[in-house]
């Protein structure tokens, strides 16, 4: 009924232990009303005067008048505790997806991350507002209550132990099938999310290739599937809380049928049974209460679960690197027979037998065809992939299992071939490695990355919202708006670069050509490319094909190899690149 990960959260036990005090303070206010006000009335059946039964009636709303301050204090403390707590699982799950790298977001589903990281993190923190109070009170108040029942009558009390735990079974038959219908209604909206954050990255693509209607009704019946999940969903608990009701309601009747019987024969008095039925609706309210919300609390429980899944990930983290200074001049980097496999079902290495070194600064050009491990090579650089264990990889001639090193990392700017661009400000966006920068100096890697036509055109210049929801920008403003931010931060002395000027046309990309070279000026480069002008500004260049390294040298050692595989490669895509070679 309760998640399990909900005991790893640090705080969880004094929380716990603060719910159950004030349960225990609950149920004894709950008896204390039923009490008073059962005396009261008794009283006057018994030809009292009103004015004598004002104590009686001062007690009863002082404990009605507690009992919701105790409330007030509950949701108080519990708001708190839930905003507080789902943040720092917001935080580990960020810190954890960076750390497992943009593969394993791939893998995942971009949509699934991403709204788990915002809107599933509002279900956890309304699962914990809601769940932890309600099992609390259903654990204790019941048996307080009882308890007080037997001291008055012994048949209620009988009755009450009797129901409740037939009512608690069909809870649990019923949960399991609610559980198993939220199950597969999480799972299509897991699906759906991916669906949908797909579909708008790609919207001009598919407008383009004309295939927008078909994408359109694949959309459409993932929508469908996930409506009929939910709805599914809805039937059994509507189900469930209508049964709950129904049952619950008529025992109530029949304690009050037994009571009224034995009061008509003599059998007992009228104060203990006024008492007790009183009680009885009470002792049933905190199982009524947390069946008409678990199904509510489905969907916050299956994102804590899915949340704990990621953070139980295991990823390879090396910590070789602890005194690693800054890159300079005489700083080394070896690989040697590298493989890398993006997954160990997969019998083949998208890496094989990489073996390259290099000291010092300069500008290593990466070339290929598509699919010949460009990508993955940065990737691998990057520390976002994880060598085989048979692989060497060395830095400084330390070596190491992978480049997920944060000490590594600190030291890499990274420009993929499509960067994330978040909803928020231009100005925020640019300035995302370094907040602290000034507008000017903002106004400044903006105008250097070829956006400066770009922002005078924005209604709000810097303010203006970008990213999903806001200002449209195309696919070679994104990448600019990535090469702006690697402008902005001048800190870093290793950058990568994974086809950063793919999405624009050859015009635009000579002009920002001019001003990217100054910026790889005493840093280490690695830019992985399939436009060949580049290649003249390298200092050492990477031939891949088929995931490995098939020849390496300086342009005009290259060149000068006829039957060489870079004039391979050149013979192949020449044409395509309308400045020459």
């Amino acid at each position: 009924m309760i998640d399990k990960n909900i005991l790893k959260i640090k705080k969880i036990k004094p929380v716990l232990i603060g719910l159950a005090g004030l349960a225990v303070l609950q149920a004894l206010l709950i008896i204390g009303q039923a009490y008073f006000l059962a005396k009261a009335i008794s009283n006057l059946w018994n030809g009292e005067t009103v004015t004598s039964q004002l104590i009686n009636v001062g007690l009863f709303f002082s404990c009605f008048i507690l009992r919701q301050v105790g409330n007030y204090v509950k949701d108080k403390m519990l708001d708190t505790f839930a905003y507080e707590e789902s943040q720092k699982i917001r935080q580990q799950l960020l810190e954890k997806t960076f750390a497992l790298g943009p593969n394993f977001v791939q893998k995942e589903g971009t949509g699934n991350m991403v709204t788990m990281a915002i809107e599933g993190i509002s279900q956890v923190e309304d699962y914990f507002t809601i769940i932890l109070p309600k099992i609390v009170n259903m654990m204790i108040i019941p048996w307080v209550i009882v308890a007080f029942v037997f001291t008055q009558d012994l048949q209620s009390g009988f009755t009450l132990l009797i129901v409740f735990p037939i009512i608690i079974l069909f809870m649990i038959i019923l949960g399991y099938a609610a559980r198993a219908k939220a199950d597969r209604q999480y799972e299509g909206y897991q699906i759906l999310s991916n669906h949908f954050i797909d579909s708008l990255r790609g919207l001009e693509t598919l407008n383009l290739l004309g295939l927008s209607k078909r994408y359109g009704k694949n959309v459409h019946d993932v929508s469908e599937n996930y409506r009929k999940a939910t709805m599914s969903t809805l039937k059994i608990a509507i189900l469930s809380t209508f049964a709950l009701d129904f049952f619950t309601t008529l025992s109530v009747a029949v304690i009050a049928l037994f009571l009224g019987l034995r009061l008509i024969d003599g059998e007992m008095l009228l104060f203990p049974a006024l008492t007790v039925l009183i009680l009885a609706p009470d002792f049933f309210l905190p199982i009524r209460d947390f069946s008409n919300d678990y199904h509510a609390t489905l969907n916050g429980g299956n994102t804590l679960k899915s949340i704990y899944n990621v953070l139980a990930q295991k990823e390879t983290v090396s910590d070789n690197l602890a005194n690693l200074s800054e890159w300079e001049t005489d700083s080394t980097l070896s690989l040697k027979d590298v493989n890398v496999s993006y997954s160990s079902d997969i019998k083949f290495d998208a890496l094989k037998d990489i073996t390259f070194d290099w000291e010092g600064f300069g500008k290593v050009g990466v070339v290929g065809l598509s699919g010949s491990g460009k990508s993955t090579l940065i990737k691998l650089l990057g520390g976002f992939l994880n060598p085989t264990t048979d692989s060497t990889v060395a830095v400084n001639g330390i070596k190491m299992s992978t480049l997920n090193d944060k000490n590594w990392q600190k030291q890499l700017f990274y420009v993929p071939q499509d960067p994330y661009i978040f909803h928020g400000s231009l100005r925020d966006n640019v300035a995302f490695y370094v907040p602290s920068a000034s507008d000017e100096e903002i106004i400044e890697s903006i105008e250097k990355a070829g956006l400066f036509d770009v922002l005078e055109a924005l209604p709000e210049g810097l303010s203006t919202i970008i990213g999903e929801g806001g200002q449209m920008l195309s696919g070679g403003q994104l990448q600019r708006v990535a090469i702006a931010r690697a402008f902005l931060d001048n800190s870093r002395k290793i950058l990568l670069f994974d086809e950063p000027t793919a999405h624009l046309d050859i015009e635009t990309e000579a002009e920002l050509k001019e001003t990217i070279l100054p910026m790889f000026d005493e840093k280490l480069v690695f830019f992985a490319t399939h436009r060949l002008h580049w290649m003249k500004e390298m200092d050492h260049i990477l031939v891949m094909k088929d995931g490995s390294i098939v020849e390496q040298g300086s342009y005009d050692e290259l060149m000068n190899h006829p039957k060489g595989e870079y004039r391979k490669f050149v013979s192949e895509i020449k044409g395509g690149d309308l400045i020459n070679d």
